[in-house]
């Protein structure tokens, strides 16, 4: 069966940097497109960054220059680089993956969530 597992989260001084963590268990052919999204409580799901099976990223425009989206493919994981947080970063974050379990067959997946919380 596959899971994401996602890894990384915490609590964090204004300004610090965090790294998140997606890793693909289970066997799979690869991951495909990936992203990670975050929330609030009471909010939508929001996109925060993107990257597509070869390499092509996209960010929303609140944290552009700040995180960067990374991705293993050997390892079958994908990273949320974040740098100089802002209290506003606090969320759930969440990965998100189009995961090729078999040649051809894709499917969606989400991990089970991580707590992101910046200290002012």
């Amino acid at each position: 069966q596959v899971q994401l597992v996602e890894s990384g989260g915490g609590l964090v001084q204004r300004g610090g940097s965090l790294r998140l963590s997606c890793a693909a268990s289970g066997s799979i052919f690869g991951i495909r497109d990936a992203a990670w999204y975050r929330q609030t409580p009471g909010a939508q799901r929001q996109l925060v960054a993107a990257i597509t099976s070869g390499g092509s990223t996209n960010f929303a425009d609140s944290v552009k220059g700040r995180f960067t989206i990374s991705r293993d493919n050997a390892k079958n994981t994908v990273y949320l680089q974040m740098n100089s947080l802002k209290p506003e970063d606090t969320a759930v974050y969440y990965c998100y993956a189009a995961v090729e379990k078999y040649q051809g067959v894709v499917s969606d997946y989400w991990g089970q969530g991580t707590q992101v919380t910046v200290a002012s």
